[in-house]
């Protein structure tokens, strides 16, 4: 299915540094490939968003970004939060979680303005993006946010924080310094969201997360989101949370809509086999995950010197980069973005045609989250996995 084409592009050689503590994954794990498509079961969707008790503004909105229904999590977890309850949510990556716990939030604080929101993420990218969906979910509200992240100005986050904004989005390493700072006090937030546990564990985030839980009301709703429950999250959840709802819409650990395979390189270069996948007419905008930043970075250089319309996000780029790079692949501009883990996790792309692991990613966990950037929105994706 996918021919190694010549071509007469530039093809500099490429030497990639070896990778180090990879736990061994069978590599049939990386191959989903059922010869008859099966229906998923059908899930029973209750509401719809005109049910919701929600401002007429908000589903203005909503009908405005083209949604005609809520998602499976969505329609369970709207009606839990707008009840005032605790919620402990368990889901794929590209459910829809971030619309379930902004739209009765958003409404809490439209009907209440004394009502603030503090929402946690395990990335930069992701804090973005769930700021972005809050503007939109909010459009001609009259809803304030705060965007506090690292890499990013703290003059404009000062200020922006000076505002007294309805919903702080942010990062915790940057939350936690800017409570330090005395720029931040979470005794006002009577809403929090903690959004890809799992995520922050990984990260090393435990302890920012304790320090921040322990600043918060006593008093105050609580949401938890997470693909995954490991052990090391059950002391967060107790402290965190109070008679908490739980709501799993998780069937499967990887979409159904995501064929998965691997390309054996059997002695050749893996950026020449790269090259020539990329050559074809149907990769049309792909995501080529990368194990190190020094790799990644090596790769960009790589492939432009190639042809390839390219870029990459790693933890060495600034934040501008970042979202320059972002952007510029979502609004196509560029063919290829080139990542290490952490865009892995909560980025919503449409329309990611491929997600390459160029590198072998370190754990499963890390597998899942690396190729659920495709197959979003019940569209047909593919990943593919280099095997030496």
């Amino acid at each position: 299915m996918y021919s190694n084409r010549n071509n007469n592009q530039q093809r500099p050689r490429f030497n990639q540094r070896r990778t180090h503590n990879v736990a061994y994954i069978d590599p049939m794990r990386f191959v989903n490939k059922s010869q008859v498509q099966v229906a998923p079961d059908p899930v029973d969707i209750k509401h719809k968003f005109s049910d919701f008790a929600i401002s007429d503004e908000i589903k203005r909105n909503i009908e405005q970004k083209g949604f005609d229904a809520p998602t499976p999590i969505q329609d369970q977890v709207i009606p839990a939060v707008l009840e005032g309850k605790d919620v402990v949510g368990i889901a794929n990556t590209g459910t829809g979680k971030t619309g379930a716990f902004l739209i009765p939030l958003i409404n809490k604080v439209y009907n209440n303005r004394t009502e603030r929101v503090l929402i946690i993420a395990p990335t930069r990218e992701l804090a973005v993006q769930i700021e972005d969906e809050c503007r939109s979910f909010a459009r001609g509200m009259n809803v304030y946010n705060a965007l506090a992240i690292g890499g990013a100005s703290l003059f404009n986050q000062y200020a922006q924080l000076k505002r007294n904004p309805n919903f702080v989005i942010g990062t915790p390493g940057r939350l936690k310094d800017l409570v330090q700072q005395g720029k931040l006090n979470l005794t006002f937030f009577n809403n929090t969201v903690l959004d890809e546990v799992d995520r922050m564990l990984d990260m090393g985030f435990i302890n920012d997360m304790k320090f921040l839980i322990d600043k918060l009301p006593h008093q105050r709703q609580s949401l938890f989101f997470s693909a995954t429950i490991p052990p090391a999250v059950y002391p967060i959840m107790q402290t965190f949370l109070k008679n908490p709802v739980t709501i799993s819409v998780k069937t499967h650990d990887t979409a159904q809509t995501i064929e998965q395979d691997i390309i054996k390189m059997n002695g050749r270069q893996k950026i020449d086999v790269l090259h020539d996948l990329l050559a074809q007419e149907e990769f049309k905008k792909v995501i080529v995950f990368g194990r190190t930043k020094w790799g990644v970075e090596k790769l960009q250089k790589a492939l432009a010197l190639r042809r390839f319309r390219v870029a990459s996000i790693h933890g060495n780029k600034s934040q501008g980069q970042r979202q320059r790079a972002l952007d510029d692949f979502k609004k196509g501009y560029i063919q290829v973005l080139l990542a290490t883990d952490v865009a892995a996790r909560g980025l919503d792309i449409v329309d990611v045609t491929h997600v390459i692991n160029f590198d072998q990613p370190a754990s499963y966990d890390d597998y899942v989250h690396r190729i659920g950037r495709t197959g979003r929105a019940e569209k047909k994706g593919i990943a593919l996995t280099f095997v030496d």
